[in-house]
């Protein structure tokens, strides 16, 4: 009768692997990514015109706020109205109907965290007074926002250059990371 070889004897199976003397190149270490960003989002601005293109910023805004379990804070900017005066008075403001549009657009933004977000993250909604570039970034500040996220559409050609656009603002001057969500194609 036959001996059955020992296993030191033995012939390597097929799942063994065989050493190769070729390396493969050395790959560059970067920083870590970290395995989620969870720790780094936990507050999320989105600017508001109740425009579908501000809507459509919120619709991705949702998602990731839920993913990283971030909170939402809406902000609608009202522009000081100003009204030319006769007589040589100079410009007038007109704080009756600023305090007007402000009510209102309490009421769309409450609205809008109802249909858009739901109980699906906690939201809130402010409203302010002011330049809207201005105004976005002193509310990301104040409230140690981590990620703005901000629909681009407004002012085309000549005006863009005289204006410049509230995003291409933000994106300049904001000192936390801001998402820019482009129109949908038609």
């Amino acid at each position: 009768m036959k001996k059955s070889p020992s296993k030191k004897n033995a012939t390597p199976s097929r799942t063994t692997k065989r050493k190769t003397s070729a390396k493969k190149p050395a790959r560059k270490q970067g920083p870590a990514v970290p395995e989620t960003l969870s720790k780094f989002i936990n507050e999320i601005l989105v600017p508001v015109d109740f425009s579908g293109y501000s809507k459509n910023a919120l619709r991705y805004a949702v998602p990731l706020a839920r993913q990283y379990g971030a909170s939402l804070h809406l902000i609608y900017v009202i522009e000081p109205t100003i009204y030319p005066a006769d007589l040589g008075f100079g410009q007038v403001v007109m704080p009756g109907v600023e305090e007007e549009i402000r009510t209102k657009s309490e009421h769309e933004l409450q609205s809008l965290i109802k249909e858009e977000i739901g109980n699906k993250v906690k939201a809130d909604a402010n409203v302010r007074l002011g330049k809207p570039h201005q105004e976005i970034l002193k509310e990301a500040e104040e409230k140690n926002i981590d990620l703005i996220i901000i629909a681009t559409h407004g002012h085309t050609g000549v005006e863009q250059i005289l204006f410049g656009s509230t995003a291409m603002r933000v994106v300049r001057l904001a000192k936390c990371p801001v998402l820019t969500v482009r129109p949908l194609p038609e």
